[in-house]
């Protein structure tokens, strides 16, 4: 089992900073993938930003402005996210692959006005 705790949400304004954190435990051990997806209310949660066997993938529209990184000593992945807009608003989730399971956190809310 794998458990995932996110933190570094809150209320931003337009144009500012945040950074996410999520903190593996557990049987980190194999994970193969690492990232974030967000859910804002009624849309389906999308994928935000993955690194997945060494390879990083963005959505396009974060593209320039998040930086997702990890700290395989802390077990700790991170999403920096600049310039933020209010179309970010979101709920975003941690998520983790291993041995073709997926694992998910609770969630942090991110909160981003014009």
């Amino acid at each position: 089992q794998v458990r995932l705790v996110e933190s570094g949400g809150g209320l931003v304004q337009a144009g500012g900073s945040l950074r996410l954190s999520c903190a593996a435990s557990g049987s980190t051990f194999g994970i193969s993938a690492i990232g974030w997806y967000r859910q804002a209310p009624g849309k389906q949660r999308e994928r935000v930003a993955v690194i997945d066997t060494g390879n990083t993938n963005y959505e396009d529209s974060v593209k320039g402005r998040f930086t997702i990184s990890r700290d395989n000593a802390k077990n700790t992945a991170y999403l920096q996210m600049n310039s933020l807009k209010p179309e970010d608003t979101a709920v975003y989730y941690c998520y983790a692959r291993k041995i073709g399971f997926s694992y998910w956190g609770q969630g942090t809310q991110v909160t981003v006005s014009s």
